[in-house]
């Protein structure tokens, strides 16, 4: 095939993959619905400057992806499609960017390879039809690193500082995606290169001038004017959270240090444990430039070995590694095809073992949740037994896409011990592509069922009505989201102080539980913490899902 024929494909495969169902599961708590809300809050107030949650100032992330969203929401609405849509295009484009690059480290067919490692497999695939910022963050950082190599491989040459001008520029856009943990990210990659080539010159003055310049000038696009407006705050509040980050872990998001380990084996199936042999050695075959994939290399242990040190652990964060991964185990998927490598019975083993695992766990949802009776008795958490008490409909037809999967690893499996190669990457790649694919456009609104449509359902009913709406006893922004808050009332802002006059949410809810409100107050409360909140005037409406619905009516008339 030509490379046109090969990009018109990925582009084809990439929309059919990524752009249908972005809409139909509710989004989720907690970053899907933050990143959302703050989009829709610039909408509201007209403030596209300025990052904020609640309609409070918010520190956590820069607004470039945010703008995205807005994008977004301006052509399709105020919904869950348009708050996926930015990853989804950003989906088709890192299926093309990736066969490019592959494209000229050795051949059209494993540029190709590439792009399908990475829509092939579970989590990457899934993670593009999210409302995450991780994927358009990653993108920048991915083909900074690129750049960047190509500037080091044309060290002396006047290419150089056109690659390190294009570096920067991509590498200060995934500071106004994330802000400077993506630059840190890439200066760590760098080290570990520079270790791997035992410091030899890598670049001139230049070419470091020209990539400091352009990524300080396009990260001060947003970061000065914002500091010039408002005071340091922002880069204050934002290290403070970043060493809470590595030194606290975040309620719910504390897991062992192999965490993000298991997370890449499992949820990567198949292209981990096709490359895995190719992480550990050199490849036979030959490339334009051989040096890339130590690139490759030392971005992918950067990324895994830091986020497997910071504290709160959170599935997303090894997401990075998804790009690197997928051009390892392109060169193991080019070995297979030339002949030059074959796996041992204890390599089909391990591939099986790890491959059973996502199969399992894809038919296991819709056995449990046909099954619900028979678990209630090992569940001991009694609010997530009301969560399942949800009407939820289940059916053997939801037992397809793991039965998908368990052929395609059977069959794959089958192959490789027969030394059949060439339909390998079908059965395994092709499988997961088509499993995952029935899977999101059917379980993620059976999901949400369990664990946050009722509540969802609530906010909705709320909308255009002139009351406050609140969570007591768990984090969540949906209900900003949801109930589509238009702002700040005048005694909200009155009522929100602390002793130091600054903005605490504890203190307004408080008030909105036992302070003079002027309109009517309804809260979200989880079964299992309602007798916490037991206020003489706080009237019980309903009950449904784990979720208790209550009634503050307003404490005064309004001024």
């Amino acid at each position: 095939m030509t490379n046109n024929q090969f990009r018109l494909i990925l582009l084809l495969l990439g929309a059919l993959l990524f752009l249908p169902f972005l809409g139909n599961a509710p989004l989720f708590d907690w970053d899907e619905i933050n990143f959302a809300e703050s989009a829709r809050e610039m909408i509201v107030t007209g403030n596209y400057s300025r990052v904020q949650i609640n309609f409070q100032p918010f520190w956590e992330k820069p607004p470039l992806f945010l703008w995205l969203q807005v994008l977004s929401m301006k052509a399709f609405g105020i919904n869950e499609y348009a708050a996926r849509f930015p990853n989804a295009i950003f989906g088709i484009i890192t299926l093309l960017t990736l066969f490019e690059i592959g494209k000229e480290l050795r051949s059209a067919r494993f540029g190709f390879l590439c792009a399908i490692c990475m829509c092939g497999s579970f989590l990457p695939l899934i993670y593009f039809k999210s409302g995450i910022i991780d994927p358009v963050f990653n993108y920048f950082i991915f083909t900074s690193i690129w750049f960047l190599s190509r500037a080091i491989k044309n060290y002396g040459n006047k290419s150089a500082s056109r690659h390190s001008l294009y570096a920067g520029l991509l590498i200060g856009l995934a500071i106004l995606t994330k802000g400077p943990v993506g630059l840190l990210l890439m200066l760590l990659t760098v080290l570990i290169y520079w270790i791997f080539i035992r410091f030899r010159a890598i670049a001139s003055l230049r070419s470091i001038l020209i990539f400091a310049f352009t990524t300080i000038s396009v990260s001060a696009f947003w970061f000065l004017p914002e500091t010039i407006m408002h005071g340091p705050w922002f880069l204050e509040e934002f290290i403070e959270y970043q060493i809470r980050l590595f030194t606290t872990p975040d309620a719910g998001h504390e897991q062992p240090f192999y965490y993000h380990l298991l997370i890449v084996l499992i949820g990567c199936f198949p292209m981990s444990v096709v490359g895995l042999r190719t992480l550990f050695r050199r490849s036979s075959l030959r490339l334009n430039d051989p040096d890339f994939i130590r690139w490759m290399k030392a971005l992918f242990w950067v990324v895994l070995i830091l986020f497997s040190i910071v504290t709160t652990k959170i599935i997303h964060y090894s997401s990075m590694t998804y790009l690197p991964l997928s051009m390892i185990a392109a060169l193991s998927l080019e070995e297979w095809l030339e002949g030059k490598q074959s796996w041992n019975v204890f390599q089909l083993a391990g591939a099986f073992i790890i491959g059973i695992i996502p199969a399992l766990i894809v038919l296991g949802v819709p056995l449990a949740g046909m099954n619900i009776a028979a678990l209630k008795p090992f569940i001991k958490d009694a609010s997530a037994i009301e969560n399942l008490k949800a009407v939820v409909t289940w059916n053997y037809i939801d037992l397809v896409p793991g039965m998908i999967l368990l052929t395609g690893l059977c069959v794959g499996i089958f192959w490789l011990s027969r030394g059949i190669r060439r339909h390998v990457p079908l059965a395994f790649f092709g499988s997961v592509i088509l499993a995952t694919s029935v899977f999101i456009a059917t379980f993620p609104t059976r999901i949400a069922g369990y664990t946050q449509q009722a509540a969802v359902d609530f906010y909705v009913s709320l909308q255009r009505k002139d009351v406050y709406v609140e969570t007591l006893g768990f984090k969540s922004f949906a209900q900003y989201f949801y109930s589509r808050k238009q702002g700040f009332s005048k005694m909200e802002i009155l009522n929100s102080k602390d002793d130091e006059g600054n903005y605490n949410i504890d203190v307004l809810r408080n008030w909105y539980l036992t302070g003079e409100t002027d309109k009517p107050v309804y809260f979200v409360v989880k079964s299992n913490k309602i007798d916490a909140f037991n206020f003489p005037d706080l009237q019980r409406l309903s009950e449904k899902n784990g979720f208790v619905f209550l009634l503050r009516p307003a404490a005064r008339s309004k001024n």
